[in-house]
């Protein structure tokens, strides 16, 4: 059982080495030579590593050097998502940041080439080592990679020193890659293994300085000196008294703490967990991101081995590494299940739960909503006015200024929001994107039902160009009383959308607005609701219009039922007049579930009519807009205020 007991520090966790950008093929069986597109994510040995421990819950850092360029940012950003610190991230002025692409052949066989040459991370230097900051850690991680050039050898050998003095467990990941010690074609990323009697001599010199080390087979085998498993882990233990974790693939790992037996049965042997490879890319990140989920814990070695051997089966069954990782929710409903979930890239509440536990930001404050994705009611008043629809797009790049005036004069914390559509406000959505605002972005065909999409049935094709911060908004107008040939089409197509935004990987919001020639009770919404789940059917956010106090009760039961992760439910108008949104607001702010709003046509439709007739310039048009925006942003933080207070003295929740 591991001893360790994790002191009360800042940081459990810092990693020093490789942090890049990974371009993973997204045509699976694919040569690399025919590859005709790829997904970016986070990769990098150690940056893996810090990012799967903190999805897992681990206080994790990073220690590298990123360039000064769009990838190192996005390797940064990507960090802090995951609540990683980045503080000790220098940027380096000269280099670039490192890239890996690579293609996924089969189960075993992945092209890969690494673009390392004088890149940003292989620069951390000794002077980059802050000893007070390493000092606020309880361990310290370093892969092989970086014991490999006089330079980082340089940033290991510091930062091991005052990792010493202060008592942090030191971890050696061995990670070998032979391209990177210059034993390969630059070519062959692919290649694990090739003997090298000085790379061997070089590794010795260092395992005695750590109290932990893993690496597969093929690793000990380089650190060793020998082909013999058992040999060479004799070997290691001759230099060094580090805890051994020895990965056996598929069949689990085995740990020693002490002398090293006849076989690796005579270690701690956890047998591994068995499920289809899709690549095994980032499976010895994602292990040893579990195992120090428990290490670092003091938990026994069993339970360490577990998290590990179970974090790798869910990474190789996945696309990517660093996304892959799991976060600690899923990790355990995994091994609840894990005899019954033999794909796990294929089981739903498993997708469900990794998407929505690994989702950022991690918390939206209140949707402060300016909803102007309305495409056929401002195409009519373009008509009715008789001027040219061509002026609508810069109606609504209009809207964005308002929206944001509007949002600070209100004076309250929240979140910009917005609904805006790609057919009238494409200009609009590019102004908003990549500002951290919550964007809406609707998919249906206005005013279909049954339910149609805008640009046509394909939506998986479609969303492939969003950028990933949209969120999908749909529109259905739908009873779950309704004739049963109409409502199967509809939920048909929101199961295909469902399913089309798990592989896109962008957020669901539902809307829902029964039908007008159809009778409505305090039942109806959370009944249309509770349908929808039982098909399996989970945004991430709903869009409801207004309801009494009874109606929210239910429609809170039910989305409480049935996924403890729903973002929760916005507030829809429908054109209403400011008095009676304004009422709404009341049962609406009462509710726990309910975010915020999203409103529109009530806030500029009228604005909008003088702006097209030329009655408004642009200025009177943003103030006007701008105007109404705040006062309903204040009206809303009233009603939820007052709700909390009538709670404070025991009012009803």
């Amino acid at each position: 059982m591991s001893e360790f007991s994790m002191p009360d520090k800042p940081l459990d966790l810092i990693c020093l080495g490789r942090a890049a950008v990974d371009l993973y093929s997204q045509q699976v069986g694919a040569r690399l030579e025919d590859v005709s597109s790829f997904a970016k994510y986070l990769g990098g040995s150690s940056g893996n590593c810090a990012y799967g421990s903190a999805r897992l819950g681990l206080r994790s850092a990073m220690l590298t050097r990123v360039g000064n360029e769009q990838f190192g940012n996005f390797v940064v950003e990507e960090f802090q998502r995951a609540g990683v610190d980045t503080s000790h991230m220098p940027v380096d002025p000269e280099r670039f940041t490192a890239l890996a692409i690579l293609a996924l052949k089969d189960r075993d066989t992945f092209p890969l080439l690494f673009y390392r040459r004088d890149c940003a991370d292989m620069a951390i230097a000794a002077e980059d080592i802050d000893p007070d900051w390493i000092a606020t850690a309880s361990a310290l991680a370093i892969t092989g990679t970086h014991l490999s050039t006089e330079t980082t050898q340089g940033a290991c050998r510091a930062a091991l020193d005052v990792a010493a003095t202060h008592g942090l467990k030191r971890i050696l990941d061995i990670d070998y890659r032979p391209v990177l010690w210059g034993l390969a074609a630059p070519g062959d990323g692919e290649t694990r293994y090739v003997d090298d009697a000085e790379t061997t001599a070089h590794l010795q010199r260092w395992v005695k300085d750590f109290d932990l080390i893993v690496g597969t087979e093929e690793e000990f085998h380089i650190a060793g000196g020998t082909t013999d498993t058992i040999a060479a882990l004799q070997k290691v233990r001759e230099l060094s008294d580090a805890v051994l974790v020895c990965k056996l693939g598929a069949l689990g790992c085995t740990i020693f703490e002490g002398a090293i037996g006849a076989s690796v049965h005579d270690g701690v042997l956890v047998e591994g967990v068995k499920v289809e490879v899709l690549n095994v890319l980032g499976a010895g990140d994602a292990f040893i991101s579990g195992f120090l989920r428990g290490y670092l814990r003091g938990e026994p070695w069993e339970t360490c081995a577990t998290y590990a051997n179970a974090c790798g089966a869910l990474v190789v069954s996945r696309h990517g590494c660093a996304p892959a990782m799991p976060t600690e929710a899923e990790l355990f409903d995994y091994l609840e299940r894990r005899d019954d979930v033999p794909r796990p890239d294929r089981d739903a509440r498993l997708n469900d739960l990794h998407a929505k536990t690994t989702r950022h930001p991690a918390d939206w404050g209140p949707i402060h909503g300016l909803a102007f994705d309305h495409r056929s009611q401002l195409f009519d008043m373009a008509a009715e006015l008789g001027v040219d629809a061509a002026r609508l797009s810069p109606l609504k790049t209009l809207l964005v200024t308002a929206a944001e005036q509007g949002k600070a004069r209100a004076g309250v914390t929240g979140t910009p929001a917005v609904l805006c559509d790609d057919v009238i406000g494409q200009d609009a959505l590019n102004a908003m994107t990549g500002r951290g605002w919550w964007i809406g972005r609707p998919v249906e065909q206005p005013g279909s039902r049954p339910l149609r999409f805008q640009h046509g049935d394909d939506i998986g094709s479609q969303l492939v160009g969003w950028p990933a911060e949209h969120i999908i908004k749909c529109l259905v107008f739908y009873h779950p009383d309704d004739e049963i040939t109409l409502r199967l089409d509809q939920e048909d197509r929101l199961r295909q959308l469902d399913a089309a935004r798990r592989v896109s990987g962008h957020e669901l919001l539902i809307e829902i607005i029964p039908p007008k020639d159809m009778a409505t009770d305090e039942a109806t919404l959370a009944r249309s609701l509770q349908r929808l789940y039982h098909l399996g059917i989970r945004p991430d956010w709903w869009k409801l219009p207004p309801m009494d106090a009874q109606a929210w009760q239910a429609v809170r039961g039910v989305i409480e039922r049935y996924d403890d992760h729903c973002r929760g439910v916005v507030l829809l108008g429908l054109d209403a007049p400011m008095a009676d949104v304004k009422a709404g607001f009341r049962a609406a702010g009462a509710s726990a579930i309910c975010r915020g709003f999203t409103i529109g046509r009530t806030l500029f439709a009228e604005a909008a009519r003088d702006w097209l007739s030329g009655r408004l310039d642009d200025e009177a048009f943003i103030e006007t807009v701008a105007d109404n925006y705040a006062e309903l942003i204040t009206t809303w933080h009233a009603a939820t205020d007052q709700t909390s207070e009538r709670q404070a003295v025991g009012g009803q929740p």
